[in-house]
Protein backbone atom coordinates (compact mmCIF):
# COMPACT_ATOMS: atom_id res chain seq x y z
CA UNK A 1 0.00 0.00 0.00
CA UNK A 2 1.28 3.45 -0.86
CA UNK A 3 -0.10 7.01 0.61
CA UNK A 4 0.03 10.05 -0.45
CA UNK A 5 -0.93 13.37 1.64
CA UNK A 6 -2.43 15.81 0.70
CA UNK A 7 -2.20 19.35 2.69
CA UNK A 8 -4.23 22.47 1.09
CA UNK A 9 -1.71 25.50 0.73
CA UNK A 10 -3.36 28.56 -0.46
CA UNK A 11 -0.84 30.55 -1.28
CA UNK A 12 2.98 30.81 -1.12
CA UNK A 13 3.57 32.34 1.96
CA UNK A 14 6.23 31.00 3.82
CA UNK A 15 4.67 29.74 7.14
CA UNK A 16 2.38 28.43 4.83
CA UNK A 17 4.04 26.21 2.87
CA UNK A 18 6.45 25.33 6.14
CA UNK A 19 2.69 24.62 7.65
CA UNK A 20 2.24 22.35 4.44
CA UNK A 21 5.72 20.58 4.13
CA UNK A 22 5.87 20.14 7.97
CA UNK A 23 2.72 18.45 8.21
CA UNK A 24 3.65 16.12 5.24
CA UNK A 25 6.57 14.95 6.80
CA UNK A 26 4.92 13.88 10.46
CA UNK A 27 2.45 12.33 8.43
CA UNK A 28 4.64 10.59 6.25
CA UNK A 29 7.35 9.72 8.86
CA UNK A 30 10.01 11.49 6.85
CA UNK A 31 12.25 12.50 10.43
CA UNK A 32 12.85 8.71 10.83
CA UNK A 33 14.37 8.20 7.21
CA UNK A 34 17.44 10.72 8.01
CA UNK A 35 20.60 9.92 9.55
CA UNK A 36 23.31 12.57 10.47
CA UNK A 37 26.05 13.18 8.15
CA UNK A 38 23.19 12.10 5.25
CA UNK A 39 23.55 14.08 1.50
CA UNK A 40 20.29 15.51 0.63
CA UNK A 41 19.48 16.57 -3.29
CA UNK A 42 16.37 18.75 -3.73
CA UNK A 43 15.38 17.94 -7.29
CA UNK A 44 13.13 20.92 -8.23
CA UNK A 45 11.96 21.65 -11.57
CA UNK A 46 13.74 24.44 -13.45
CA UNK A 47 12.83 24.29 -17.10
CA UNK A 48 14.65 27.55 -17.70
CA UNK A 49 14.70 30.69 -16.01
CA UNK A 50 11.70 32.05 -15.83
CA UNK A 51 10.06 34.49 -12.83
CA UNK A 52 7.97 32.07 -10.42
CA UNK A 53 5.08 33.96 -11.11
CA UNK A 54 5.08 32.05 -14.67
CA UNK A 55 4.15 28.88 -13.01
CA UNK A 56 7.08 26.85 -14.83
CA UNK A 57 9.24 26.38 -12.33
CA UNK A 58 8.97 24.51 -8.53
CA UNK A 59 7.79 28.34 -6.82
CA UNK A 60 11.12 28.79 -4.28
CA UNK A 61 8.97 29.00 -1.09
CA UNK A 62 8.62 25.18 -1.59
CA UNK A 63 12.41 24.94 -1.69
CA UNK A 64 12.83 26.99 0.86
CA UNK A 65 10.67 25.20 3.10
CA UNK A 66 12.09 21.98 2.98
CA UNK A 67 15.30 23.43 3.41
CA UNK A 68 14.11 25.10 6.48
CA UNK A 69 12.63 21.96 8.11
CA UNK A 70 15.54 20.12 7.19
CA UNK A 71 18.25 22.71 8.75
CA UNK A 72 15.27 22.93 12.21
CA UNK A 73 16.49 19.60 12.49
CA UNK A 74 20.20 19.40 12.02
CA UNK A 75 20.77 18.27 8.55
CA UNK A 76 23.34 20.75 6.93
CA UNK A 77 24.52 18.60 3.77
CA UNK A 78 21.83 19.64 1.43
CA UNK A 79 22.11 20.81 -2.32
CA UNK A 80 19.75 22.02 -4.47
CA UNK A 81 20.35 20.77 -8.01
CA UNK A 82 18.19 20.44 -11.57
CA UNK A 83 19.63 20.25 -15.25
CA UNK A 84 17.20 22.60 -17.18
CA UNK A 85 16.83 22.92 -20.83
CA UNK A 86 19.22 24.08 -21.78
CA UNK A 87 23.33 24.04 -21.17
CA UNK A 88 24.54 22.54 -17.78
CA UNK A 89 27.01 25.06 -16.91
CA UNK A 90 27.93 27.23 -14.50
CA UNK A 91 27.18 30.42 -16.34
CA UNK A 92 24.10 28.90 -17.35
CA UNK A 93 22.29 27.48 -14.26
CA UNK A 94 23.07 30.93 -12.41
CA UNK A 95 21.00 32.91 -14.85
CA UNK A 96 18.55 30.01 -14.51
CA UNK A 97 19.06 30.23 -10.65
CA UNK A 98 18.25 33.70 -10.56
CA UNK A 99 15.43 34.07 -13.07
CA UNK A 100 13.57 31.42 -11.07
CA UNK A 101 14.06 33.44 -8.00
CA UNK A 102 16.60 30.89 -5.97
CA UNK A 103 19.40 33.42 -5.25
CA UNK A 104 17.63 34.42 -2.17
CA UNK A 105 18.58 33.72 1.84
CA UNK A 106 17.91 30.47 2.93
CA UNK A 107 18.53 28.72 -0.37
CA UNK A 108 21.15 30.49 -2.50
CA UNK A 109 23.51 28.76 -0.19
CA UNK A 110 22.75 25.30 -1.18
CA UNK A 111 22.41 25.82 -4.84
CA UNK A 112 24.48 23.43 -6.81
CA UNK A 113 27.74 24.39 -7.99
CA UNK A 114 29.03 21.05 -9.43
CA UNK A 115 28.18 20.74 -13.23
CA UNK A 116 30.01 17.20 -13.80
CA UNK A 117 28.45 13.83 -14.56
CA UNK A 118 28.68 10.39 -14.28
CA UNK A 119 27.17 7.35 -15.43
CA UNK A 120 25.00 4.53 -13.63
CA UNK A 121 23.62 1.17 -14.49
CA UNK A 122 20.31 0.57 -15.04
CA UNK A 123 18.19 -2.41 -13.72
CA UNK A 124 18.87 -5.68 -15.45
CA UNK A 125 16.45 -6.12 -18.17
CA UNK A 126 16.00 -2.03 -19.02
CA UNK A 127 16.00 -1.21 -22.70
CA UNK A 128 18.29 1.90 -21.54
CA UNK A 129 20.92 -0.17 -19.75
CA UNK A 130 22.80 2.99 -18.35
CA UNK A 131 22.07 6.18 -17.49
CA UNK A 132 24.49 9.67 -17.26
CA UNK A 133 23.38 11.55 -14.56
CA UNK A 134 24.08 14.63 -13.03
CA UNK A 135 26.54 14.14 -10.30
CA UNK A 136 24.64 15.68 -7.74
CA UNK A 137 22.57 12.61 -7.89
CA UNK A 138 25.07 10.14 -8.34
CA UNK A 139 26.20 11.33 -4.90
CA UNK A 140 22.99 11.65 -2.96
CA UNK A 141 21.70 9.49 -0.29
CA UNK A 142 18.66 10.89 0.14
CA UNK A 143 16.57 12.73 -3.29
CA UNK A 144 13.99 14.85 -2.68
CA UNK A 145 11.92 15.28 -5.97
CA UNK A 146 10.03 18.49 -6.01
CA UNK A 147 8.38 18.84 -9.47
CA UNK A 148 5.77 21.05 -10.66
CA UNK A 149 2.15 20.30 -11.80
CA UNK A 150 1.77 21.13 -15.19
CA UNK A 151 0.55 19.71 -18.45
CA UNK A 152 3.11 18.49 -21.24
CA UNK A 153 3.10 18.67 -24.89
CA UNK A 154 4.83 15.39 -25.53
CA UNK A 155 3.74 13.09 -22.04
CA UNK A 156 0.05 14.42 -21.60
CA UNK A 157 1.64 15.78 -18.27
CA UNK A 158 4.86 16.75 -16.26
CA UNK A 159 4.45 15.40 -12.80
CA UNK A 160 7.02 13.34 -10.63
CA UNK A 161 8.67 11.01 -12.95
CA UNK A 162 9.11 13.50 -15.67
CA UNK A 163 10.26 15.63 -13.21
CA UNK A 164 13.47 13.12 -13.10
CA UNK A 165 14.27 13.81 -16.58
CA UNK A 166 16.47 17.14 -15.23
CA UNK A 167 18.74 14.64 -13.73
CA UNK A 168 20.32 13.97 -17.25
CA UNK A 169 23.05 16.80 -18.21
CA UNK A 170 22.12 19.68 -19.99
CA UNK A 171 21.49 18.92 -23.75
CA UNK A 172 21.70 15.06 -23.28
CA UNK A 173 18.44 15.07 -23.12
CA UNK A 174 17.80 15.73 -27.04
CA UNK A 175 19.54 12.74 -27.60
CA UNK A 176 17.32 10.65 -25.52
CA UNK A 177 14.02 12.27 -27.56
CA UNK A 178 16.17 11.22 -30.71
CA UNK A 179 16.71 8.01 -29.46
CA UNK A 180 13.31 7.48 -28.31
CA UNK A 181 11.30 9.56 -30.42
CA UNK A 182 7.78 7.56 -30.08
CA UNK A 183 6.14 8.74 -26.98
CA UNK A 184 4.82 5.13 -25.94
CA UNK A 185 9.10 4.61 -25.78
CA UNK A 186 10.43 8.03 -24.15
CA UNK A 187 8.10 7.47 -21.61
CA UNK A 188 9.19 3.74 -20.79
CA UNK A 189 12.54 5.43 -20.98
CA UNK A 190 10.94 7.59 -17.85
CA UNK A 191 9.93 4.43 -16.09
CA UNK A 192 13.39 3.28 -16.24
CA UNK A 193 15.29 6.45 -15.54
CA UNK A 194 12.73 7.09 -12.30
CA UNK A 195 13.98 3.36 -11.70
CA UNK A 196 17.47 4.78 -11.55
CA UNK A 197 17.07 7.53 -9.94
CA UNK A 198 14.70 6.59 -7.48
CA UNK A 199 13.81 9.08 -5.13
CA UNK A 200 13.68 8.87 -1.81
CA UNK A 201 10.45 11.64 -1.44
CA UNK A 202 7.95 13.42 -3.78
CA UNK A 203 6.73 16.66 -2.65
CA UNK A 204 4.35 18.37 -5.71
CA UNK A 205 4.13 21.66 -5.89
CA UNK A 206 0.17 22.20 -7.11
CA UNK A 207 -0.69 25.58 -5.42
CA UNK A 208 -0.27 27.13 -8.64
CA UNK A 209 -0.52 24.63 -11.69
CA UNK A 210 -0.28 25.20 -15.69
CA UNK A 211 -2.59 24.05 -17.75
CA UNK A 212 -2.85 23.66 -21.85
CA UNK A 213 0.32 24.32 -23.56
CA UNK A 214 2.63 23.18 -21.07
CA UNK A 215 5.59 22.52 -19.77
CA UNK A 216 6.60 26.68 -20.87
CA UNK A 217 3.87 27.91 -22.70
CA UNK A 218 0.57 27.40 -21.00
CA UNK A 219 -1.88 29.35 -18.46
CA UNK A 220 -1.54 29.58 -14.92
CA UNK A 221 -4.25 27.96 -12.79
CA UNK A 222 -4.26 28.49 -8.86
CA UNK A 223 -5.50 25.20 -7.48
CA UNK A 224 -3.76 25.53 -4.01
CA UNK A 225 -2.86 21.86 -2.69
CA UNK A 226 0.30 20.27 -2.62
CA UNK A 227 0.49 15.94 -2.24
CA UNK A 228 3.74 14.37 -1.22
CA UNK A 229 4.42 10.33 -1.30
CA UNK A 230 7.47 7.91 -1.04
CA UNK A 231 5.50 6.24 -4.04
CA UNK A 232 6.47 8.75 -6.99
CA UNK A 233 3.48 6.85 -9.32
CA UNK A 234 1.19 6.94 -6.66
CA UNK A 235 1.52 10.31 -6.18
CA UNK A 236 1.49 10.92 -9.84
CA UNK A 237 -1.73 9.23 -10.22
CA UNK A 238 -3.61 11.50 -7.60
CA UNK A 239 -2.53 14.34 -9.06
CA UNK A 240 -3.61 13.04 -12.32
CA UNK A 241 -7.58 12.50 -10.73
CA UNK A 242 -7.10 15.97 -8.97
CA UNK A 243 -6.34 17.66 -12.55
CA UNK A 244 -10.14 15.94 -13.80
CA UNK A 245 -8.00 13.56 -15.75
CA UNK A 246 -8.18 9.62 -16.78
CA UNK A 247 -5.02 7.71 -15.08
CA UNK A 248 -3.74 5.64 -17.65
CA UNK A 249 -4.83 8.46 -20.57
CA UNK A 250 -1.34 9.11 -19.76
CA UNK A 251 1.56 7.43 -21.28
CA UNK A 252 3.86 7.01 -18.50
CA UNK A 253 1.15 5.62 -16.17
CA UNK A 254 0.17 3.48 -18.48
CA UNK A 255 3.76 2.59 -19.03
CA UNK A 256 4.25 2.22 -15.64
CA UNK A 257 1.64 -0.42 -14.97
CA UNK A 258 2.36 -2.58 -18.01
CA UNK A 259 6.20 -2.88 -16.30
CA UNK A 260 4.08 -3.38 -12.67
CA UNK A 261 5.90 -0.46 -11.23
CA UNK A 262 2.49 0.60 -9.81
CA UNK A 263 0.92 0.42 -6.16
CA UNK A 264 -1.71 -2.17 -5.75
CA UNK A 265 -3.45 0.88 -3.35
CA UNK A 266 -3.24 3.93 -2.59
CA UNK A 267 -4.60 5.64 0.41
CA UNK A 268 -4.67 9.36 0.83
CA UNK A 269 -4.28 11.40 3.66
CA UNK A 270 -4.80 14.44 5.09
CA UNK A 271 -7.05 16.91 3.61
CA UNK A 272 -9.93 15.84 0.74
CA UNK A 273 -8.57 15.77 -3.11
CA UNK A 274 -11.08 17.13 -4.55
CA UNK A 275 -10.61 16.52 -8.89
CA UNK A 276 -10.67 19.49 -10.31
CA UNK A 277 -13.86 21.34 -12.01
CA UNK A 278 -13.27 22.15 -15.20
CA UNK A 279 -10.73 19.78 -15.90
CA UNK A 280 -6.98 20.79 -16.85
CA UNK A 281 -7.31 21.87 -20.82
CA UNK A 282 -4.81 19.93 -22.44
CA UNK A 283 -1.85 21.00 -24.58
CA UNK A 284 -2.79 21.03 -28.51
CA UNK A 285 -0.55 18.03 -28.89
CA UNK A 286 -2.76 16.31 -27.25
CA UNK A 287 -5.97 17.38 -27.51
CA UNK A 288 -9.04 15.71 -29.34
CA UNK A 289 -9.71 15.73 -32.89
CA UNK A 290 -13.05 16.89 -32.89
CA UNK A 291 -15.24 14.01 -34.14
CA UNK A 292 -15.77 12.08 -30.60
CA UNK A 293 -19.38 13.73 -30.43
CA UNK A 294 -20.31 12.78 -33.80
CA UNK A 295 -18.99 8.85 -33.51
CA UNK A 296 -20.33 6.18 -31.56
CA UNK A 297 -17.91 5.51 -28.39
CA UNK A 298 -17.28 1.67 -29.29
CA UNK A 299 -15.49 3.33 -32.44
CA UNK A 300 -14.26 6.01 -30.87
CA UNK A 301 -10.91 4.39 -30.38
CA UNK A 302 -10.05 2.95 -33.66
CA UNK A 303 -10.72 6.23 -35.14
CA UNK A 304 -8.82 7.68 -33.58
CA UNK A 305 -5.67 5.61 -33.61
CA UNK A 306 -6.77 5.25 -37.61
CA UNK A 307 -6.39 9.33 -37.60
CA UNK A 308 -3.46 9.07 -35.46
CA UNK A 309 -1.88 6.82 -38.11
CA UNK A 310 -2.65 9.66 -41.08
CA UNK A 311 -2.30 12.93 -39.34
CA UNK A 312 0.91 13.81 -36.98
CA UNK A 313 0.59 17.30 -34.86
CA UNK A 314 4.08 19.28 -35.71
CA UNK A 315 5.66 22.90 -34.57
CA UNK A 316 5.03 25.86 -36.36
CA UNK A 317 6.35 29.04 -35.75
CA UNK A 318 5.01 31.93 -35.72
CA UNK A 319 7.70 34.58 -37.37
CA UNK A 320 6.14 37.98 -35.88
CA UNK A 321 6.89 37.06 -32.22
CA UNK A 322 10.17 34.94 -33.30
CA UNK A 323 13.01 37.00 -31.92
CA UNK A 324 15.32 34.79 -33.30
CA UNK A 325 17.49 33.34 -30.07
CA UNK A 326 18.02 30.00 -31.54
CA UNK A 327 16.66 27.94 -27.86
CA UNK A 328 14.57 26.21 -30.21
CA UNK A 329 17.25 25.14 -32.81
CA UNK A 330 19.92 23.98 -29.30
CA UNK A 331 17.09 21.75 -27.96
CA UNK A 332 16.05 20.01 -31.35
CA UNK A 333 16.99 16.48 -31.27
CA UNK A 334 17.56 15.93 -34.61
CA UNK A 335 19.48 19.45 -35.52
CA UNK A 336 16.54 20.69 -38.46
CA UNK A 337 15.93 23.62 -37.08
CA UNK A 338 18.05 27.11 -38.37
CA UNK A 339 17.67 30.54 -37.74
CA UNK A 340 17.96 32.72 -41.16
CA UNK A 341 17.62 36.89 -40.68
CA UNK A 342 17.07 35.76 -36.92
CA UNK A 343 14.28 33.90 -37.43
CA UNK A 344 13.77 30.62 -37.09
CA UNK A 345 12.63 28.03 -39.80
CA UNK A 346 10.97 24.34 -39.00
CA UNK A 347 10.81 21.99 -41.78
CA UNK A 348 8.42 19.29 -41.49
CA UNK A 349 10.32 16.63 -42.51
CA UNK A 350 12.37 14.60 -40.49
CA UNK A 351 10.50 16.23 -37.19
CA UNK A 352 10.06 13.74 -34.41
CA UNK A 353 7.05 16.27 -32.72
CA UNK A 354 8.86 15.91 -29.59
CA UNK A 355 8.01 19.36 -29.27
CA UNK A 356 11.45 20.34 -27.03
CA UNK A 357 11.21 23.56 -29.44
CA UNK A 358 7.91 24.81 -28.12
CA UNK A 359 8.93 23.48 -24.35
CA UNK A 360 12.13 26.01 -24.33
CA UNK A 361 10.60 29.00 -26.44
CA UNK A 362 10.72 31.89 -24.14
CA UNK A 363 8.18 33.99 -26.01
CA UNK A 364 5.65 31.62 -27.01
CA UNK A 365 6.59 31.55 -30.90
CA UNK A 366 5.78 28.36 -31.65
CA UNK A 367 2.19 26.57 -31.53
CA UNK A 368 1.24 23.05 -32.80
CA UNK A 369 -0.44 22.62 -36.43
CA UNK A 370 -1.93 19.07 -37.48
CA UNK A 371 -1.28 17.69 -40.93
CA UNK A 372 -0.35 14.63 -42.96
CA UNK A 373 2.35 12.49 -41.84
CA UNK A 374 5.80 13.21 -43.75
CA UNK A 375 7.19 9.92 -45.22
Amino acid sequence: MSVVSVVEAPSYDGDVIYSAVSKHFEALGVAEDLKPGMRILLKPNLLYGKKPEAGITTNPAIVRAVIRWLTGRGHKNIVVADSSGGLFTAEYMKSVYSASGLRVPGIEEYLNQDFTFGRKAAREGFETRAFNLITPVLEADYIINLPKLKTHAMTTVSIGVKNLFGTIPGLQKPDMHRRYPETRDFVKMLCELCETVKPNLTLLDAVDSMEGNGPGGGTVRHTGVTLCSRDVYALDMMAVKFMGLNVFDMPHLAAARDMKLLPETVTVTGDDLIPCSPAFKLPDTIKSTGFDDSVPKLLRKPARFVLDTLLRSYPSVDKSKCVGCGKCAESCPQKIIKIEKKKAGMPRKNCISCFCCQEMCPVHAISVKRGLRSL
